[in-house]
C-alpha cells in the first residue's frame, strides 16, 4: 500500500487532518485499532471554541453542529453561595457551542466516507518504520492479514497511550493533581441553560449537559476512587450540596454512563521527529476544567494540514520545520489557563486543611467577577484565542 500521509488514529484530530489534507489534494490513509461503532460512540469532550465551531462550518462540516449545538455565552462561577456570570457575548463577542466529541467524529467520519476515504478500523500490531527517511506503518488489518503502508509523513493521531508518541524522542512536562473527577452522564434535561463552576468548600463539581435531554455533571473526587463505590443518590446529594444556590433546582434522572477521570498536565516537546509529527492527545494532556482538550489537537492539525500540504505539494519545509514550535505557543497558553481554572476551583490540598490556599482562590474569584479585564481574561481564553493569533 502506498500514500501521502500516513494517519495513526481516527479521533477528531487524525480525521480532521484526513479531511483537511483532501481540500487540499493530498492523500492519506487513516489507522484505528478500535471499531468505528466505539470511536462513535465513545464520549469525551462537549464544549467547541470559537475558532474549532468556525472551522468546522468554513469546511462543510458543521451541518449537524449547527442544528444540534447548543450555543452558549457564557459560564457561571458558583461560590460564597451565589452565581456569578461570565457574559462572553459581552465581553468578547463570541460563545462557545456544547456538541459532544463522539458527534464530532460521527460527522467526520459520514464525510470521509462520503468522500471515498480510505478509514480502517479493528487493524491491530501497528508499527511504526523508516520515521527519518522513508516512513512504513505495518499493520494487521480487521481481515487478519498482515500489510505494510508505506507514506511520505506519519502523522500519529493515538493518542496519550498510542505507538506514536513512543516513537518521539522528547522533553516530557508532566504534572500529576492530587484528585480526579467523578463523572455521570444522566438521563435529565438540564435546568440551567449555561455551564456551572462550582467552588465548594466539600470540593469542586461541574453542571454541564450534551442535549436537551441529557446532563452531564462531575464530582471532584480522590485520585484513587472507584465509581463503583459512589450509588446513585450520593451522587445526587453531592451534587445539590456542592451546586447549591438561589433559585438552582438540579433535574435528577437515571444515570447513563459512570466514571472516574484522572487529572494531569502533560506536554511533550518537540512534536516531531524525523517524518513523524505528533498531534492532539499524543503530544500534550490538559485536565478538562478549561476545556482544552479537543480543540488543541484541531488546532494542531490545521497548522499540520497546511505545513504537509505545502510539504508534499510545493516541496516547501519552512511550515513542517516551525510545526512543533508553532503549535507548542497555543499549547503552553492552554495549558496555563486549564492550570490556572483548575487550581482556582479545586480543593488543592489532599488533606483540605490548607486554609491559605482556600482564601487565595476565594480571593482569585472574587476578583475576576468583579473585574471587568480579568472577566474578560478568562473569557477570551475561553472561547478560544483565533488559530491565526501569534501567542
Amino acid at each position: 500500500m502506498r500514500t501521502q500521509v500516513g494517519i495513526v488514529g481516527a479521533g477528531p484530530a487524525g480525521l480532521l487532518l484526513s479531511h483537511l489534507l483532501a481540500r487540499q489534494g493530498i492523500d492519506s490513509v487513516v489507522l484505528e485499532c478500535r471499531s468505528r461503532a466505539y470511536v462513535e460512540q465513545r464520549v469525551r469532550a462537549g464544549v467547541l471554541e470559537h475558532p474549532t465551531v468556525e472551522l468546522l462550518r468554513e469546511t462543510g462540516l458543521a451541518a449537524r453542529l449547527d442544528q444540534q449545538g447548543l450555543a452558549h455565552e457564557g459560564i457561571s462561577l458558583r461560590f460564597d453561595g451565589g452565581d456569578h456570570r461570565i457574559d462572553f457575548a459581552d465581553l468578547v463577542g463570541r460563545g462557545i457551542v456544547v456538541y459532544g466529541q463522539q458527534e464530532v467524529v460521527k460527522d467526520l467520519i459520514a464525510a470521509r466516507l462520503a468522500d471515498g476515504a480510505d478509514i480502517r478500523f479493528d487493524v491491530s500490531d501497528v508499527a511504526l518504520d523508516g520515521i527519518t527517511d522513508a516512513p512504513v506503518i505495518g499493520f494487521v488489518d480487521a481481515d487478519g492479514k498482515r500489510r505494510e503502508l508505506a507514506c511520505d509523513v506519519i502523522a500519529g493521531c493515538d493518542g496519550f497511550h498510542g505507538i506514536s508518541r513512543a516513537a518521539v524522542p522528547h522533553t516530557v512536562h508532566d504534572r500529576q493533581y492530587p484528585f480526579a473527577w467523578l463523572g455521570i452522564l444522566a438521563k435529565a434535561a438540564p435546568t440551567h441553560h449555561e455551564l456551572v463552576y462550582a467552588n465548594h468548600e466539600r470540593g469542586f463539581s461541574l453542571y454541564s449537559m450534551r442535549s436537551p435531554e441529557v446532563t452531564r455533571l462531575y464530582l471532584q473526587v480522590p485520585p484513587d476512587t472507584d465509581a463503583a463505590d459512589w450509588s446513585e443518590a450520593q451522587i445526587w446529594d453531592e451534587l445539590a450540596v456542592r451546586l447549591a444556590a438561589e433559585g438552582f433546582v438540579l433535574n435528577e434522572g437515571p444515570l447513563i454512563e459512570k466514571g472516574v477521570t484522572g487529572m494531569r498536565s502533560f506536554v511533550a516537546e518537540p512534536m516531531r521527529h524525523g517524518r513523524l509529527f505528533l498531534a492532539g492527545d499524543a503530544a500534550h494532556i490538559v485536565p478538562p476544567t478549561g476545556a482544552k482538550g479537543m480543540n488543541l489537537a484541531i488546532a494542531d492539525v490545521r497548522v499540520l494540514a497546511d505545513a504537509l500540504a505545502e510539504f508534499l505539494r510545493d516541496h516547501d519545509e519552512s511550515g513542517i520545520d516551525s510545526y512543533s514550535r508553532t503549535c507548542l505557543r497555543r499549547v503552553w497558553r492552554a495549558e496555563h489557563f486549564s492550570w490556572w481554572m483548575t487550581s482556582m476551583l479545586h480543593n488543592v490540598d489532599a488533606a483540605d486543611t490548607d486554609s491559605f490556599t482556600r482564601q487565595l482562590q476565594l480571593s482569585q474569584l472574587r476578583y475576576t467577577v468583579s473585574s471587568r479585564a480579568a472577566a474578560t481574561s478568562l473569557a477570551e481564553n475561553y472561547v478560544g484565542l483565533p488559530h491565526q493569533a501569534a501567542l
